[in-house]
């Protein structure tokens, strides 16, 4: 795929995290993201899980705030800055950033939807996990089996850290975060 593809899932991206629909994003909408994926996985955010998620949610705007220089607490990335930066910081150096960036949601994401405790995700978890982010249009098992890089039935935080950069570099058409 293009980068015209990159550019535009990021900018998706950017869409879906500006919450309050200003035209920027900032510590709130990120926190509010966070609020409504465990909203639909009906956890709180007191819960150890609801906790890692919000952790996670608010490490990765802390990470895009300091990359841009605006205060944390009371700055804003316009589209402009959340692009640049997802490019430069995120997406380029063969995942290097992404992973360091995204594992940590990826993992509390795994913690809230792994209802049996192994660490990892199951076909039906997987299916729990597209419906409490809102994807639609897409065949849950044949999106599983796109992503179970070593087909042994279950998505680890690596494969499905591997399978969000994936689908944000155009290789995979499956969106995993809300």
């Amino acid at each position: 795929m293009t980068i015209s593809v990159q550019a535009d899932r990021t900018q998706k991206r950017f869409d879906l995290w500006d919450v309050n629909g200003d035209g920027q994003i900032d510590r709130d909408d990120w926190n509010a993201e966070a609020t409504r994926i465990l909203q639909a996985f009906g956890e709180t955010s007191a819960s150890p899980a609801g906790r890692a998620l919000t952790e996670a949610y608010l490490g990765m705007w802390s990470f895009f705030a300091e990359k841009a220089g605006i205060d944390e607490h009371g700055g804003a990335l316009t589209p402009e800055q959340f692009n640049h930066i997802a490019e430069e910081h995120v997406l380029e150096n063969g995942g290097a950033g992404f992973g360091r960036i995204v594992k940590p949601t990826i993992q509390a994401m795994v913690e809230l939807v792994d209802v049996d405790g192994d660490g990892q995700v199951n076909p039906a978890e997987f299916k729990t996990w597209l419906d409490a982010i809102g994807v639609e249009g897409i065949e849950p098992a044949d999106a599983f089996r796109q992503i179970d890089a070593n087909g042994d039935g279950q998505l680890s935080v690596d494969e499905l850290v591997h399978a969000v950069r994936a689908y944000h570099v155009g290789e995979l058409d499956v969106p995993l975060l809300g």
